[in-house]
């Protein structure tokens, strides 16, 4: 029996990452994940055929030596905020420059890039935006076997977005909010780290592009009365105009946790939704956001050390 193929997963130990993981593993792949720090993995380390390596992933010798035993890579490096020595040019443009160098040394011909809805090197909304374009260019014109997922907003039990507005709901009796009515099409972490798996598997998708959405368009205001509605707090939500929303961002972009930027809110000026069907490639109906969620944000929900691994193994 042949032994079983290894993908390096950059990024692997974040929200999005320990699905993509678990759902390699699930597929008889073994996995070598790069981190900064080893003990902030030990959830990844639990699962079989993982192997979680400690060091720098801007060090081309480390993600030389990593990718060569590997037969594809899959980058999930991504960053909302800017900080602390990070900026969106470095892990959004320098770094897929570094993996693609790193692919090509090793001679490693596949790789999977995640990026998001929106991206556009030249007319983005945002810095962020504009990153995502510069580094889905930087691995578009790499001549690797490349595949770009753009998902919207992802939304799961570990996710900074929902569960962010359900705990202000529990903290404070009324929600401001800038940007009410940006558009938004979540989808399921583990829908999206299924359609990365799907991707490595098939060769039609070499060379595409593909946008990733839920099942339904809400606005901001809907999905933060949802969230606070299914936490328990329901609360009155006070839209903000155009001035009194950059000052929110600014506050909370001064504020420890950076739960906002300016940057973030002029990302919402576009719409973050997908223009046609979910691709058929990929075989799976994207799951629906009120399906799921209640089980991690509802008040009866149960909340262990375990929950996590239950909903990576579809239990």
């Amino acid at each position: 029996m042949a032994a079983p193929e290894t993908i390096l997963v950059l990024g692997g130990s974040g929200f999005i990452g320990r699905h993509v993981v678990a759902r390699l593993t699930d597929g008889g792949y073994r996995v070598t994940v790069l981190t900064r720090r080893r003990a902030r993995s030990r959830h990844l380390i639990l699962l079989p055929t993982v192997d979680v390596v400690e060091g720098d992933p801007y060090d081309p010798a480390t993600l030389l030596r990593l990718a060569v035993p590997a037969t594809a890579v899959v980058n999930l490096v991504g960053i909302l905020h800017e900080g602390g020595g990070e900026t969106f040019q470095r892990a959004h443009v320098d770094f897929p420059r570094l993996v693609v160098d790193a692919c090509k040394a090793a001679g490693v011909r596949r790789l999977v890039q995640l990026s998001a809805i929106g991206a556009d090197a030249a007319g983005g909304a945002s810095r962020y935006m504009r990153s995502k374009g510069e580094g889905e260019r930087v691995v578009a014109q790499s001549g690797l076997d490349y595949t770009i997922l753009r998902p919207s907003i992802v939304f799961g039990r570990e996710d900074r977005f929902l569960n962010m507005f359900a705990q202000l709901a529990r903290r404070f009796p009324v929600l401001p909010l800038g940007a009410s009515e940006a558009r938004f099409q979540p989808i399921y972490v583990r829908d999206v780290a299924q359609c990365i798996v799907t991707a490595l598997d098939d060769d039609v998708t070499i060379g595409q592009t593909y946008n990733l959405c839920g099942p339904k368009v809400y606005t901001l205001r809907e999905l933060v009365r949802y969230a606070a509605d299914v936490s328990g707090k329901p609360r009155p939500i006070v839209p903000l105009g155009p001035a009194m929303a950059r000052l929110q961002a600014l506050t909370l972009e001064l504020l420890p946790g950076r739960l906002m930027s300016r940057d973030n809110l002029a990302s919402m000026t576009r719409d973050n939704v997908c223009d046609a069907p979910f691709p058929s490639v990929f075989r799976l109906e994207p799951t629906a956001l009120e399906a799921v969620a209640p089980m991690w944000l509802a008040p009866e929900a149960i909340r262990s050390p375990f929950d996590v691994y239950r909903e990576h193994s579809g239990r």
